[in-house]
């Protein structure tokens, strides 16, 4: 893949012509879920005999092959979306590819090897699975078609528009429009995003920096980890906005240690960006200058607090500062500075491209959008979802996640990591939402939630 060079919005609208839709309609497209979760359970095989199939069938100019990202159903992997149909193959093993493959190029479906839920009830299309009937995966959804490792991909499904528009609005306009969003940090806290820019932005000293927190490091949490994996451009524009926004030059991305396919992935989208002038300097002709590099954190779990992932940047210890001194106006080497998680950022091009009064209708009163939640523990159906804020804990654990499996009764469910508690099994119906969270006793935190059912505690969960 020759990556082009844009130099204005023009070029890249050229760009997207030539690239064309993100499935063509006259070949088969072969997606295999390819984030961590699927590798651990063997997704590479699966993507190494869709190869072989298609070269032995004698099929190369009927068929592509696709790696994305984490689908969010993890239960059910590996997995083989065939696009674009819409078919969807859950738990594929070897011996099941050729088949998949022979069936698919005939545009038939093997009804035996689709979907089956809990109920013995088939689903062949994923959209039609229950797992996905109630959310709404606006800010995830790209990544079950977006190839984190070609540009091309992302920038065929209007990849970049967003910071062509965001550009044109100019950065106080970008401010505004989160602010009448309502966007809320989503790493734990649920600060105004607005407010943190703006204070940014109208503090003095030059650079400004703007910092990415994924060092994700709730239990059970893996919703930072997984949107990098699968469509780190996404956050990538959302900072080059933000950026623009405060007044940033330069940006850091500080990614947990133990999250080496987000660093990879990551790493080469940058590079794809660089390469086609999204970053560096004189952006699509804008005349705003700003570049990204990857931090590795070293396991600590401190340091997914500001300043002492600020202070871990610099290569100091990791140690947190007293609060009274604000980042935003002395953070990263003594300059303004504002951190943001990966989420956060990955829900900017979507207001910026929707407007924010699309994003307000979304959720409750005071929490805005959608939250994705890795749902883990005794759950039937376990994996990301990305639900409306407002959605009740009920509908997540028994209509998303399939209920407690065995016949076992719900528990609790603990949310929000360290910091957090456990709701009982009286608070089910209760709308989930920062403050309604924080009313309840416990907190949001960066989307972590553990079922635990009536035959276990937390230690069974932590073993």
């Amino acid at each position: 893949m020759t990556v082009k060079r844009l130099t204005s919005p023009e070029d890249l609208a050229a760009w997207r012509g030539r690239i064309g839709p993100p499935y063509k309609q006259d070949r088969v497209t072969f997606v295999v879920s390819n984030g961590t979760c699927g590798q651990a359970a063997g997704s590479m095989d699966v993507l190494y005999d869709v190869h072989e199939a298609i070269e032995k069938l004698g099929a190369v100019e009927l068929a592509d092959i696709r790696a994305t990202g984490c689908h969010g159903f993890c239960a059910i992997e590996p997995l083989i979306l065939v696009q674009p149909a819409g078919v969807l193959y859950p738990k594929v093993k070897s011996d099941d590819v050729r088949a998949i493959v022979e069936a698919s190029l005939r545009g038939e479906v093997l009804e035996k090897k689709v979907y089956k839920d809990t109920d013995g009830a088939r689903y062949a299309r994923e959209s039609e699975l229950p797992y996905y009937r109630k959310q709404n995966l606006m800010i995830s959804g790209p990544s079950r078609w977006v190839d984190p490792l070609d540009i091309e991909t992302y920038v065929a499904g209007g990849g970049y528009d967003s910071l062509v528009k965001a550009f044109a609005m100019g950065g106080q306009a970008v401010i505004d429009e989160a602010k009448a969003a309502g966007l809320r940090g989503r790493g734990g806290g649920g600060f105004l995003a607005a407010r943190k820019w703006q204070s940014v932005r109208d503090a003095h000293g030059e650079p400004k920096y703007l910092l990415c927190n994924a060092d994700e490091g709730d239990p059970g949490a893996y919703m930072d980890r997984a949107l990098l994996e699968g469509n780190p451009h996404l956050v990538i524009e959302g900072m080059i906005i933000a950026a623009h926004a405060i007044g940033a030059t330069q940006g850091y991305v500080y990614v947990r240690h133990e999250y080496p396919v987000a660093v990879k992935n990551l790493t080469a989208a940058i590079k794809q960006a660089r390469e086609a002038d999204l970053l560096g300097k004189n952006i699509l002709g804008s005349g705003h200058d700003f570049d990204i590099n990857v931090s590795r954190g070293g396991g600590a779990f401190v340091c997914g607090e500001s300043t002492a992932l600020m202070a871990s940047i610099e290569g100091k210890p990791g140690e947190p500062r007293p609060k009274y001194v604000h980042t935003a106006e002395s953070g990263l080497w003594g300059k303004p500075s504002n951190l943001n998680n990966v989420e956060t950022f990955a829900n900017v091009p979507w207001i910026v491209a929707n407007g924010a009064a699309s994003y307000a209708k979304i959720g409750t009163d005071t929490s805005k959008g959608t939250k994705i939640f890795s749902l883990v523990g005794k759950v039937n159906h376990t994996g990301l979802i990305e639900v409306p804020m407002g959605t009740t804990l009920r509908e997540i654990v028994e209509d998303i996640g399939g209920g407690v499996p065995d016949g076992r009764s719900f528990k609790a469910v603990q949310t929000g990591g360290p910091s957090g508690g456990c709701l009982p099994a009286d608070r089910l119906d209760m709308p989930v939402g920062f403050d309604k969270l924080w009313d309840a006793g416990t907190i949001m935190g960066s989307g972590g939630m553990i079922v635990m059912d009536d035959h276990n505690c937390m230690v069974d969960i932590a073993r």
